[in-house]
């Protein structure tokens, strides 16, 4: 197997597979949702702003909540996904909801073939990266999608996480770009007691490498901030220390488990 080559075709598989079973799970509330919750968090929220009549594009929108939250706030939202299940499912929720939100279903690096407009956001939510393994490569499509005065929000779980095995025992994977992580998951975040089986192929960021990714591309920073909780409780072994803010038990606050990065074009 070349995991360079052969991991779009698995993930998306797989992901064609969660898809369906995570819109039916407790974990995105969607009863809730459907009656009007927002499914943005606080740590994004406030790097947002506010997005009435703004131009968005979110890559990596799996069904496309998050999307068409940002389009129940006013924006102009554009999803965008690998997975063809999540998209029509994403088609079918913006349908029922009587949205506007647009979806495209393509991987990020294929994106400028089909996609040729420019947004005043280009935005990228959580568990997204960890799938993509040229990182370069991704900062420079996010830059190619922004108009001149255009702004990247980008949160994140943070890679010293991924480090850990599925218990949070023992570290098993480095912190640093390295070769691919292929693995047969069952259940997954979403669904942990499930008997479903799925194949993926993964990598690790650090922090470095995903900053000077977006620096080399022609970005400039100007919000960076690292979080000791996840608004997710996507981790076996968390507990809820205060509402929606979620830690591993066994550590406390003693980890870093989210980040969030603002960044603009930086000026020639």
């Amino acid at each position: 197997m070349n995991p360079e080559k052969e991991y779009l075709e698995l993930n998306k598989n797989s992901w064609n597979t969660w898809a369906k079973s995570n819109i039916e799970s407790d974990f995105y509330e969607m009863e809730a949702f459907r009656d009007g919750k927002n499914s943005l968090k606080k740590i994004e929220l406030e790097l947002l702003g506010d997005v009435k009549g703004m131009k968005i594009l979110h890559l990596q929108c799996h069904f496309g909540q998050d999307t068409l939250s940002l389009a129940r706030k006013g924006a102009i939202v554009t999803g965008v996904d690998l997975s063809e299940t999540a998209i029509h499912l994403a088609h079918s929720l913006n349908d029922e909801l009587g949205l506007d939100a647009r979806f495209i279903c393509c991987d990020v690096y294929g994106l400028k073939k089909v996609l040729k407009e420019k947004f005043d956001i280009v935005f990228t939510s959580y568990g997204t990266i960890g799938w993509l393994p040229d990182i370069k490569k991704w900062a420079k499509t996010v830059h190619h999608f922004m108009k001149a005065k255009g702004r990247f929000v980008f949160v994140e779980f943070h890679p010293v996480i991924w480090m850990f095995d599925d218990a949070q025992k023992k570290i098993v994977y480095p912190y640093l770009h390295a070769a691919p992580i292929i693995e047969t998951v069952e259940g997954n975040y979403a669904a942990k007691d499930s008997e479903m089986r799925a194949n993926f192929i993964s990598w690790n960021h650090g922090l470095s490498e995903v900053i000077q990714a977006l620096i080399d591309a022609g970005l400039k920073i100007d919000d960076f901030t690292e979080y000791d909780y996840s608004p997710f409780e996507i981790f076996k072994g968390m507990e809820e220390y205060e509402k929606g803010k979620f830690r591993l038990k066994k550590y406390g606050n003693m980890l870093p488990l989210t980040y969030r990065l603002g960044a603009s074009k930086a000026k020639k």
